[in-house]
């Protein structure tokens, strides 16, 4: 057995397991509180889901938009996907170890799914140490934990996982990697995780792009400095939130294509972007290779929560975004 441990637990999240227990269990039960207030049919079915990966404080709540709109009953396999943060790849990577850590228990590998993949001779392997470092797949981790436990009778059964480490890829390699995918998104019993936050404003981010009121499109901003008044048409959050749409927008469109042009125009530091344009592509290969086998209207996302850190208002402030999503076939 070799197993990555829980690096990130007790710094970004609890490593206390009853405590995250209890942590997760309630921000599930707000969803459900908040679907009812407002009288919304949350999906119950979904095949494939976004959903952010920063500290729980920050984004624990926004997260459990997305995880419960996910259907576990007939998975075998989870595909987890994320970026890397710390490590340059201009492909994708696999881990090497058989079981993932968390506090709430172990999670076995898909070590077959991870053969099979490595067969196609278009995945890099992860050093324990690489894989240690990132953040981005584990923040998943428990949740996927809480969610198995609330369809399986018991760890033993249940379904493996499979973290695939994305990294900065070209338009043409995600889609090379999108027709790898899309064999593994028509089988019914695949469960994908895309992880992504959005938007990170700020200085700090290197990143200030701004949309004034009277744009009439997203390509129309311009970059903030420091010495500059605050806005006020509209104020900088606002300005964020306009660029998060657009991006939600073209993901939504279903096209590689169009959100990757969205990200040219805006420069929107969406830190998932890579993993995002991979399942993109992978969900137009299905459609291309499986004629009629996904429905008329689905197979896109719809996405159900948008939050931010903090409401920017002054040029030297920073904020980033969490946003949830989902998708049937």
């Amino acid at each position: 057995m070799v197993k990555r441990e829980a690096s990130h637990a007790g710094s970004w999240y609890s490593d206390d397991g009853p405590t995250l227990s209890r942590q997760l269990d309630g921000w599930l039960s707000q969803v459900d509180q908040d679907v009812k207030a407002v009288g919304v049919v949350q999906n119950s079915g979904a095949q494939i889901v976004i959903a952010p990966h920063a500290g729980y404080a920050y984004s624990g709540p926004a997260a459990a938009w997305a995880y419960s709109s996910l259907d576990f009953s007939r998975a075998k396999r989870i595909l987890l996907l994320g970026p890397s943060h710390h490590f340059f790849l201009s492909g994708c990577a696999l881990s090497q170890c058989t079981h993932y850590s968390t506090p709430l228990g172990d999670l076995a590998l898909d070590t077959s799914t991870i053969a099979e993949l490595h067969k196609t001779g278009k995945f890099d392997k992860m050093s324990q140490s690489t894989d240690e470092d990132e953040h981005s797949l584990e923040m998943h981790l428990p949740y996927i934990h809480k969610m198995l436990s609330k369809s399986f009778p018991d760890p033993d059964s249940y379904p493996p996982i499979v973290p695939v480490l994305v990294g900065g890829t070209s338009a043409a390699t995600e889609r090379s990697y999108g027709t790898i995918f899309a064999d593994y998104l028509a089988l019914p019993d695949s469960i994908f995780i895309v992880s992504s936050d959005f938007c990170h404003w700020g200085l700090r981010f290197n990143y200030t792009y701004y949309l004034p009121s009277d744009s009439t499109s997203v390509s129309d901003g311009r970059s903030l400095k420091s010495k500059d008044k605050p806005p006020i048409s509209p104020p900088i959050a606002e300005s964020i939130a306009r660029l998060d749409q657009s991006a939600m927008d073209a993901i939504r469109s279903g096209s590689h294509d169009t959100f990757l042009k969205n990200l040219r125009e805006t420069g929107n530091t969406v830190c998932g972007r890579h993993p995002i344009g991979i399942v993109l592509a992978a969900l137009e290969r299905l459609h291309l290779r499986y004629p009629g086998k996904v429905e008329d209207g689905k197979g896109r996302f719809t996405f159900v929560r948008y939050e931010r850190s903090s409401d920017c208002v002054k040029v030297g402030d920073s904020s980033v975004s969490y946003a949830s999503a989902w998708a049937v076939f």
